[in-house]
């Protein structure tokens, strides 16, 4: 009998091993939290004055959505586990590819999904974009399955259509597995590709509005049930409008969070923090860090002045020879990057340089590039710019050749 309770006990214990070994994305029952702790710890970190972030996350960016500028990164390159965040790309495949008003019936194995769940059952009716509800604010793997289903066939079919949506946007360093984020070595991102991202799915009114929801009431089976966002700083943290949480065993604690503050919107990604806390406070110092020390300056208007003043000097400096009339209009082509962030009181380390060929034969035809300006801040080069010969300069012929003669000798 002894020997038997033995035995029992090393199985029971085996299985309990078993079990910490299986950790689901956003396993939200595990760490709750009440209001007032999240708007502490957000009270206590955003009082903090940051020259420079120190945080515990493995990875993380700062991405100016204006700008397209990375402001600040912790090895945003490197590959990593991304967990739940997964479901912006799941999301944004949905509402590319299905009708809102869709009704899904889930599925046996959309309902046996394990980690957080919605908790659909086998058999359950909801719509399309009541489970995208689900998806982005319960974090649900359940939903995540069944829109996968009812949008790719089944979870590899929409797995292809995550890694086209990839490919369409240049994630170059991302690969999509499942739709829900759970640990898989084929499935990864890095923080700044899902910065680009979710910056793409922003622009997406039904994305944004989702993610933006505190709460929200759905109807499963024509019954309401009311959701809470599992993003601890909507809510508790000035600007914060989305957009998504991730958990995993191999992932760690992910967050990723647009913020708009006076008409500028970044978003900040940070992954494989160790606790919830650390999450919630290193995107918090990050963000306070980005508005703190940065500023957005009107890039175009300071190029178009220089360009000006530049043109004044030097358009009549240039020369074409055998030209019937010598007189070169200049214009400046596109301008991509019309706004610059920069660290606020650096506006001089803005560079505009201009580069430009003064001598031509005619003829020489409208927009034909005669220079460029190479604009740089901190010596980083941040564009090209051409510069064409906005009118044509015909060469001159025989006759042109006698009226000058006959002016010469009238």
């Amino acid at each position: 009998m002894q020997k038997i309770k033995q035995i029992g006990c090393v199985i029971l214990i085996l299985c309990v091993l078993l079990q910490t070994k299986v950790v689901y994305a956003d396993d939200i029952e595990e760490e709750e939290w009440q209001e007032s702790e999240i708007q502490q710890i957000v009270v206590e970190t955003a009082g903090e004055t940051v020259d420079e972030p120190v945080i515990n996350s493995r990875a993380a960016v700062i991405y100016d959505r204006e700008t397209k500028q990375v402001l600040w990164g912790k090895k945003e390159t490197e590959k990593r586990a991304m967990a739940s965040t997964t479901k912006i790309m799941t999301a944004i495949v949905v509402l590319e590819n299905a009708n809102l008003s869709d009704v899904v019936t889930i599925s046996k194995k959309a309902a046996n999904t394990g980690g957080s769940c919605l908790h659909i059952n086998t058999g359950d009716k909801i719509t399309v974009l009541h489970l995208l509800y689900g998806l982005l604010l319960r974090s649900g793997n359940d939903t995540a399955v069944a829109l996968a289903e009812h949008v790719g066939g089944n979870v590899e079919g929409f797995a292809t259509l995550m890694n086209e949506k990839a490919k369409e946007l240049n994630l170059e360093n991302t690969h999509f597995v499942t739709p829900h984020g759970l640990d898989d070595e084929n499935h990864y991102t890095t923080a700044y590709e899902l910065a680009l991202l979710t910056d793409y799915a922003l622009e997406n009114e039904t994305f944004k509005n989702i993610v933006a929801s505190k709460t929200a009431t759905i109807s499963i089976n024509g019954v309401a049930r009311e959701l809470y966002n599992t993003n601890e700083l909507l809510g508790n943290l000035n600007g914060v409008d989305g957009v998504k949480t991730g958990f995993t065993g191999n992932a760690g604690r992910c967050l990723v969070t647009s913020t708009t503050r006076n008409g500028k919107q970044i978003i900040v990604v940070v992954l494989g923090a160790d606790t919830k806390k650390q999450r919630t406070q290193d995107s918090i110092k990050l963000i306070e860090y980005a508005f703190e020390n940065f500023e957005t300056i009107d890039l175009k208007t300071k190029i178009e002045k220089e360009f000006e003043k530049w043109k004044q000097m030097n358009q009549k400096r240039i020369y074409i020879y055998k030209a019937k009339n010598n007189q070169a209009e200049l214009v400046l082509g596109s301008i991509e990057k019309e706004t610059l962030s920069i660290v606020k009181g650096e506006e001089n380390k803005i560079e505009i340089q201009f580069h430009c060929v003064y001598q031509y034969e005619a003829p020489v035809r409208e927009n034909t590039k005669i220079g460029n300006i190479i604009v740089k801040y901190k010596e980083e080069i941040i564009e090209y710019i051409d510069i064409y010969l906005k009118n044509t300069i015909e060469r001159k012929d025989i006759w042109s050749y006698i009226q000058e003669f006959l002016a010469v000798f009238p």
